[in-house]
């Protein structure tokens, strides 16, 4: 895959990132806010406090997920300025144009895909 085209669709993939972890961070701070009510969890009712848990707890997660994801890209970007992008950090063969095109973050190719990449 051609590096400017690589690089593209990295920072492309970053800004809508960011965008997505505000929404995310907005979410996260209104499930917390919603968490500590004037009442608290004991002048509610169970089911309303287990939403709001359940909901403080998706925010979390979706939070830790868009950071791992920004990690991942963040990677790529630095493997292109390294001049490693595009070779399998297992095995160092090429990674095919078809997986980068789909997945540009990606470290590994199709055969190491399941592989953990210690960075």
């Amino acid at each position: 895959m051609d590096l400017d085209r690589a690089r593209t669709l990295l920072t492309t993939e970053l800004a809508e990132l960011a965008e997505r972890e505000r929404f995310a961070q907005s979410s996260l701070a209104q499930a917390s806010a919603d968490m500590v009510g004037e009442e608290g969890s004991l002048g509610q009712h169970p089911a309303d406090y287990g939403s709001e848990v359940n909901s403080t707890m998706e925010a979390e997660l979706s939070v830790g997920t868009i950071a791992e994801q920004r990690r991942r890209l963040i990677d790529a970007v630095e493997r292109i300025d390294a001049g490693t992008y595009g070779r399998c950090a297992v095995c160092d063969h090429q990674i095919d144009d078809e997986r980068l095109e789909a997945r540009p973050e990606a470290a590994t190719c199709r055969a190491h895909a399941d592989s953990p990449v210690v960075t």
